[in-house]
């Protein structure tokens, strides 16, 4: 994991230890009523941060709420592995995220197995693996928990029907608790657009949906794939990595994609998930909430 440079360090440092917020990211950032869309933070944009020590995953709705003036975040299980089941701490999870008027929207499951396993039994135990974080999220006050749709990359039918047997068999008990299971293109089968659309259209269930990412579609069209998706979408996830001079991510054309999101009718949360390395992951942040404020200004 690489190391996080000084001033990096030293931002969250103060996060960490409740000091007032840095000039640099003390922005007004409250979403006015009448936004076309919300703006959440995606923890996966402080993984440098918090798996190298320096922010606690306990802290992560005071980051979100007190440094960038949100009200929405979605959790990485990868933060609190060992703790789907441990009421007292996921108590003191949503006792955080509570008291500062934070709704806890989603959490991201990985490393639970292969919901799309071509093999029965393996595929019977990712969908039994992932109940403890259904049980989790329902606890949180979470809508959803996002999963993988990870099948045989080599058998494009194939692995579809595995992969909506294990979606739709893990809706099905998300379901008894109001909750949806929703699906990002992350790799593999589930990058393809048309692919995904089409799985998520064979699970057939409406709490089944997609969580569209901008990034994450390899070779395939960005654009095309997020419009493919959006009739599936309950949660929109805003990936970044690079800006140029004038602010804008240079992957993706942000109101572009965001034109193409209200257009389908959402107006949910958008979530701010920045990965790249040039700009440390608080300025990375801040740079994709400037920009997603800007889409909010122009698109309204």
């Amino acid at each position: 994991m690489p190391s996080l440079r000084r001033r990096d360090f030293l931002a969250l440092s103060a996060v960490a230890a409740g000091a007032v917020a840095l000039p640099a990211f003390a922005f007004a950032a409250k979403e006015k009523p009448d936004v076309p869309f919300k703006i959440s933070l995606a923890e996966w944009s402080l993984h440098k941060a918090i798996f190298g020590g320096q922010v606690n995953h306990l802290d992560f709705a005071k980051i979100a709420n007190k440094e960038f003036g949100l009200d929405g975040v979605e959790y990485v299980n990868q933060f609190f592995k060992d703790k789907a089941k441990d009421e007292k701490y996921l108590g003191e999870m949503k006792s955080r995220a509570s008291d500062l008027g934070v709704k806890s929207l989603l959490i991201m499951i990985d490393g639970e197995g292969a919901l799309g396993d071509p093999d029965d039994a393996k595929r019977t135990a990712a969908v039994e693996n992932h109940y403890k974080w259904v049980d989790a999220a329902k606890f949180l006050g979470c809508h959803s928990i996002r999963v993988n749709a990870q099948t045989d990359n080599n058998k494009y039918e194939e692995g579809m029907k595995w992969a909506a047997d294990g979606l739709g068999r893990l809706s099905e008990f998300a379901g008894k608790q109001g909750l949806n299971v929703i699906v990002e293109n992350h790799g593999g089968l589930s990058s393809n657009g048309k692919w995904l659309a089409a799985t998520l259209k064979l699970v057939g269930r409406d709490n089944c949906g997609a969580l569209p990412d901008f990034g994450n579609f390899g070779s395939y069209d960005r654009y095309q794939a997020v419009e493919e998706l959006m009739p599936y979408a309950k949660a929109v996830s805003a990936k970044s990595h690079d800006f140029d001079e004038q602010g804008n991510e240079t992957h993706t054309d942000y109101l572009k994609m965001m034109k193409i999101v209200l257009d389908a009718g959402y107006h949910g949360y958008v979530g701010i998930e920045y990965e790249g390395s040039k700009l440390s992951e608080m300025e990375g942040i801040a740079a994709t909430l400037k920009l997603l404020q800007k889409c909010q200004r122009e698109l309204a």
